[in-house]
């Protein structure tokens, strides 16, 4: 069967910046350019040129690169009313940013010409091809009809004669934009093939742009595919203003993976999409979204016993697909809901899987602390322990005796706040008192239990603290309420995670400070493995 290809046109540079909390420096988006080309993206929209200097010195340092069949896209709007096209600063940046492709968006809803604009109907169709026939002389032409499918819905003929006018100026591509996010699938796919259809004679190929309003937009761009749409607009992560736009991450796998008949990216595998997906958010400096369909942290993690259970004999009856295709991974959870088939999987380094003694034992433990508050989903380097634990097999390379931290100001000017902890340990039948100071009390007490330890254990200078959270079990509870700590560390070899619960916050994260110090002791005598 011959597949269609879809080109993949990413707009994470400029649409997906507009996004509350993102922000990308100029090497940011040289970055993320070269990564979208080396997945295969087919249109690159780096900015709109005439908007501030960042955007302008892209367009000069992205040519120094080489990025395949990828094709940079410059973003403007029609030339200003009452001026020529060839007048105009905005068309002559677009001009001036020499990329192979210009992307120019247009009014579509009559009433966003009138209103907004404060141009007539006629003018606004001037503008459109005026504007088209200046740039569509110095590069490939992408026209996006701003609400589309909201003009359409007022006034389809106009809404057509838009689309028109930027055909005949020599647009290659007509993206209908669904600029509010709140059009339904259904009216997405019928307007689309009415598009298709009354634009046949021209030599222009319809496009896809949705935002995610109602939650929609990666399901209203697959039905446009559907109704005959051939590119897709979105974003990574689909990061946009409001709610975002079509998630370019889902978009590519169902296509892909889900939809028969279609090709993306080339044809390239997926197994890229994870890294992608991650490497965007870390440069955004955005949290990821564990749920995130396909390549989130918990796209595959199964909790369930019953779950896990059938998992163990055919991933197929709770996974939609093989996590490796896109790159990710599964993940078996511990929790007061598994069965023995979580803590086999889990614990299959143990090689317990025939104990059922064993395995209810820790289950029951697990259990009894998930009611006190802890959660073993990212502290794998402490249920490992746990294990050793009730299988016997744990050895202590430490007892600690006591611990006092003491934090406050130094002099009355309230600027320099200090923290000092002192311990006091048994290592190998010798008494160790240590005292240390930090930027507060965890990092003195973390400093403090190493410098005592690091004597008898130098390979703890390998170790170090890489993500410190606090969570409140109980909010009822208030002042009062247990706290849970996690901390993940990390060597140079792995990285791993580590829970504390107490009703002091600084005993719960001393419980997990010994934990993760446990943990690399004993992971550097016999191979061990946390997350």
């Amino acid at each position: 069967m011959t597949l269609k290809p879809i080109q993949i046109y990413d707009t994470t540079l400029r649409d997906g910046s507009q996004g509350e909390g993102v922000s990308f420096s100029l090497q940011d988006k040289l970055n993320i350019a070269r990564r979208l080309a080396e997945s295969g993206v087919d249109f690159i929209e780096g900015g709109y040129p005439l908007s501030n200097e960042k955007d302008v010195a892209f367009f000069e340092q992205i040519r120094q690169y080489d990025l395949g069949h990828s094709q940079v896209c410059a973003f403007g709007m029609t030339r200003r009313k009452s001026m020529k096209a060839e007048d105009d600063p905005g068309m002559q940046a677009l001009v001036q940013a020499q990329t192979p492709c210009i992307t120019l968006v247009g009014k579509t809803w009559d009433y966003h010409a009138t209103e907004v604009l404060r141009v007539t109907l006629d003018e606004n169709i001037d503008m459109i091809g005026e504007s088209g026939e200046f740039l569509a002389r110095h590069s490939q032409l992408i026209y996006d009809a701003e609400h589309f499918f909201d003009g359409y819905k007022a006034n389809p003929d106009y809404a057509i004669k838009t689309l028109i006018s930027a055909a005949s100026a020599g647009a290659k591509w007509l993206v209908l934009c669904d600029t509010n996010g709140g059009t339904l699938p259904e009216r997405i796919a019928e307007v689309t093939q009415t598009v298709v259809s009354e634009l046949s004679e021209y030599d222009t190929a319809i496009g896809i742009h949705t935002h995610n309003d109602g939650e929609l937009a990666v399901a209203n761009s697959l039905a446009a595919v559907d109704a005959g749409a051939l590119q897709v607009q979105g974003t990574i992560n689909g990061i946009g203003e409001r709610c975002g736009n079509a998630d370019l991450i889902s978009v590519v796998s169902n296509l892909a993976l889900k939809k028969d008949g279609y090709s993306v990216l080339g044809g390239k595998p997926l197994t890229h999409l994870t890294e992608l997906s991650r490497y965007v958010y870390e440069t955004a400096n955005l949290q990821w979204k564990n749920g995130q369909a396909f390549v989130g942290q918990s796209a595959f993690a199964h909790k369930g016993g019953m779950h896990v259970h059938a998992i163990n004999k055919a991933s197929q009856t709770y996974e939609h697909i093989d996590p490796a295709l896109v790159g990710n991974e599964r993940r078996i959870l511990v929790s007061e809901l598994s069965g023995r088939s979580n803590i086999v999987a889990v614990a299959t380094k143990h090689n317990i899987q025939d104990n059922r003694e064993l395995m209810d034992k820790i289950l029951k433990e697990v259990v009894h602390l998930e009611n006190q508050g802890y959660q073993f989903e990212n502290a794998g380097a402490s249920f490992d322990l746990l294990v050793k634990r009730a299988a016997g097999t744990y050895t202590s390379h430490f007892s600690p005796i006591k611990y006092r931290v003491v934090a406050g100001d130094r002099n009355s000017d309230h600027k320099h706040v200090f923290a000092e902890a002192i311990i006091k340990l048994k290592v190998r039948d010798t008494l160790w008192f240590d005292a240390a100071e930090g930027h507060g009390p965890v990092n003195a007490l973390d400093a403090a239990l190493r410098k005592a330890l690091l004597d008898a254990y130098p390979s703890l200078s390998d170790m170090h603290l890489i993500d410190y959270k606090v969570r409140v079990v109980d909010s009822g509870a208030g002042t009062a309420a247990s706290i849970r700590v996690n901390i993940e560390s990390g060597d140079e070899s792995e990285t791993w995670g580590t829970i504390g619960v107490s009703e002091n916050i600084i005993e719960a994260s001393w419980q997990a400070l010994v934990d993760s110090v446990e943990y690399k002791l004993h992971k550097d005598e016999l191979p061990l493995s946390g997350n």
